[in-house]
């Protein structure tokens, strides 16, 4: 047993990857520290984050959640949210490296509207828990669990969102407040082995789910990593920043672009090294999303890249004389631009 405090000071960036992934595969939690909060509470907060968001937040219950993006006004993307909506206001989730300069960014933009922008990563726990053992678990709290991915529950545990499943059983992040989960804490380690939170980010991984941090700021529109894909673009809603150049690069011809999972034999990768193609080695085709350890000398990754490139299958990282990346299969299928 540790203590709650000890669970959630342990280091998210480290990771001992056999020992993990099984515990993974029976039951664990994890605390999503490398993750921040941002709380926005106002009469108009919905519709000022409609007007700054990818997806449709004027519309969004209470009862899910929705992946959204935050582009420049060139069609970059600044920051992935993962958001819903409680009676205390709406939640933009996103890496915490990068929470202070979106927070200030859109703080700029509220201008006269009645919205207000709060820090409330240290007052609530997002807890990522998974396995076999998950749901009975989590039905001490919530006895009907959320049904398909991005529905939400709440009760005064807090709120509970279904999320793309991994290793085979389904995934859920429970938001709770720091005060509450301190009386539930025994209870959940009795069941759920604590675990880093590099598995959660391995299960984003297979679940082709891209997080955008410091160093792939402005790198992508969201189409190049799937994000329409995944529910993060409605391109039935009205302007918010880039979205011309979103929607352009939805309708106007086939995407020549995309985002892939890929194997490689190296420990080294980080987000935003280049990878290259043997057809053209002089250039880089593709960028790493992200990227995580697989025991000591080998990573699976997020890779964008040219169509092109991955159907030819001959992609190498660093240079075209680099380690080769070998690709799996996408969970989700990569629809046409024309469908």
């Amino acid at each position: 047993m540790i203590t709650l405090q000890q669970f959630l000071k342990t280091p998210s960036g480290t990771s001992t990857a056999a020992y993990d992934v099984k515990q993974a595969e029976q039951g664990f939690v994890t605390a999503l520290t490398d993750l921040g909060l941002i709380q926005v509470s106002g009469d108009d907060a919905a519709n000022y984050l409609h007007n700054q968001l990818s997806n449709d937040i004027e519309h969004l219950g209470t009862g899910s959640a929705r992946l959204a993006a935050y582009c420049t006004p060139k069609g970059r993307m600044l920051a992935s949210f993962l958001t819903w909506k409680t009676s205390e206001g709406i939640f933009l989730q996103l890496s915490a490296s990068i929470q202070a300069p979106i927070q200030k960014r859109l703080q700029m933009f509220v201008m006269r509207a009645k919205a207000k922008l709060a820090d409330v990563s240290t007052e609530y726990v997002a807890l990522g828990i998974g396995g076999i053992g998950a749901a009975e678990v989590l039905q001490q709290w919530f006895p009907q669990l959320p049904g398909a991915v991005n529905d939400k529950l709440d009760n005064d545990a807090g709120s509970l969102i279904r999320v793309s499943d991994a290793f085979g059983h389904a995934r859920y992040q429970w938001i709770i407040k720091t005060a509450v989960l301190e009386s539930h804490w025994a209870a959940i380690q009795e069941k759920l082995t604590p675990v880093n939170a590099a598995v959660w980010r391995r299960a984003d991984i297979l679940a082709g789910i891209p997080r955008i941090i410091a160093a792939t700021q402005e790198q992508f529109v969201p189409q190049m990593i799937n994000f329409e894909l995944i529910g993060g673009v409605n391109f039935k809603k009205g302007c918010y920043p880039g979205q011309e150049i979103v929607a352009r690069s939805q309708y106007l011809g086939k995407l020549k672009r995309r985002m892939a999972i890929a194997t490689i034999a190296s420990a080294e990768v980080v987000p935003g090294m280049e990878v290259f193609s043997e057809s053209d080695p002089d250039q880089p085709c593709g960028m790493i999303v992200n990227a995580e350890p697989e025991g000591e000398a080998a990573s699976i990754c997020l890779v964008e890249l040219k169509v092109a490139d991955l159907e030819a299958n001959l992609v190498h990282l660093g240079s075209a004389n680099g380690v080769r990346l070998h690709f799996l299969a996408l969970p989700y299928p990569m629809l046409d631009v024309t469908q």
